[in-house]
C-alpha cells in the first residue's frame, strides 16, 4: 500500500512499446574477448578481497535490519496479550460492582456510561446491510495491459479508507474491518501490502461490514469519487472488488481500549 494513484482508465493506456532494439554485430576479435575476460577477473578478485578485508569474519550488515513485517507481528502480539489483561480486568470490576452493590452516585455514572456504549461502539450491533471485498489483483495481471506497476495491482490504504468513509456517509450505524469493529479512535495503515488495525496485521482479501440500509450503502459506495477510481483499477488491472446485500449481519462490540494514543516530545537532555 503507498500513495494515492491517479485515476486509470481504459482510454488511458499507454500506446504499444517500441520495436525491439536490433541485435548487436557479432564476431568479436579473440583477443579483444580474452583480455575482457581477464579485466573482469581481476576486477572480481579486487572486490572478493575488499568484501574480506571489511567484514572480517562478520556480518557486513552490521546486525540485520529487522523488517517492518516482523516488528508489525510482533506488535499485534503484545497488542494480543494486552487485551487478554484488560477482558480479565473488566470481568473483575463486573464481579466486584456485582458483589459491592450501587450507591447513588454509581449508579448515576453507570446510566450515563449505558447511553454512551453505543455510539462509542461498545454494545453489539445487529441488522441488515452490506458486505464490500477488496483484493489484489492475481499474479497473472502482471506485465498485462496498461504495463502495471506492482504498485497498481495491490489494495491500498486509501482504497480500504475509502470504502468505510462511504459506508458511514451512507448511512451505517456500525462498521467492521476484517473482524475489527470501528470506532473513533481506529486507523486504517498499511504494512506492505498487508493492512494494520488496532495493531492487528491482516493480509488481502480485505472485507469491510456495515449494518444499515443496503440501497443507501450501495449508492454511497457508487457515489463516492474514491471508490469510483478504485473500480477503474479493477476495471482496468483486474483488482477485486464485490459488494454484496446482507439479509442479517451481527457486528460485536469493540473491546479495545479507547484512550488515544500519541506521540510526545522528547526533553532535552
Amino acid at each position: 500500500m503507498g500513495a494515492a494513484q491517479e485515476a486509470i482508465g481504459p482510454s488511458a493506456l499507454p500506446p504499444p512499446g517500441p520495436a525491439a532494439p536490433s541485435r548487436r554485430p557479432r564476431g568479436l576479435h579473440r583477443r579483444g574477448a580474452s583480455l575482457v575476460a581477464a579485466l573482469v577477473f581481476m576486477l572480481a578478485g579486487v572486490l572478493f578481497a575488499a568484501s574480506s578485508h571489511t567484514a572480517q569474519g562478520t556480518d557486513l550488515r552490521g546486525g540485520r535490519a529487522v523488517q517492518t513485517r516482523d516488528l508489525a507481528a510482533r506488535a499485534a502480539q503484545r497488542v494480543a496479550e494486552q487485551e487478554a489483561v484488560v477482558e480479565a480486568l473488566q470481568r473483575e470490576v463486573a464481579d466486584l460492582i456485582a458483589v459491592g452493590g450501587t450507591g447513588t452516585a454509581l449508579a448515576a455514572s453507570q446510566r450515563l456510561s449505558g447511553e454512551l456504549v453505543m455510539p462509542a461502539g461498545l454494545g453489539a450491533v445487529a441488522g441488515p446491510g452490506l458486505r464490500v471485498v477488496l483484493d489484489d489483483a492475481p499474479k497473472s495481471a502482471r506485465g498485462g495491459p496498461g504495463n502495471p506497476t506492482v504498485d497498481d495491482l495491490v489494495v491500498h490504504q486509501q482504497d480500504v479508507q475509502a470504502v468505510v468513509n462511504a459506508l458511514w456517509r451512507g448511512g451505517a450505524t456500525a462498521v467492521q474491518v476484517m473482524d475489527q469493529r470501528i470506532v473513533a479512535t481506529s486507523a486504517v495503515r498499511c504494512v506492505g501490502n498487508t493492512l494494520l488495525l488496532q495493531g492487528r496485521v491482516y493480509s488481502p482479501p480485505f472485507t469491510v461490514i456495515a449494518v444499515g440500509d443496503s440501497e443507501k450503502l450501495t449508492r454511497s459506495l457508487d457515489d463516492d469519487p474514491q471508490v469510483t477510481i478504485y473500480r477503474e483499477y479493477v476495471n482496468v488491472f483486474g483488482l477485486g472488488y464485490l459488494v454484496r446485500v446482507e439479509k442479517s449481519v451481527m457486528i460485536p462490540a469493540y473491546t479495545g481500549s479507547l484512550a488515544p494514543v500519541h506521540a510526545r516530545p522528547v526533553s532535552p537532555s
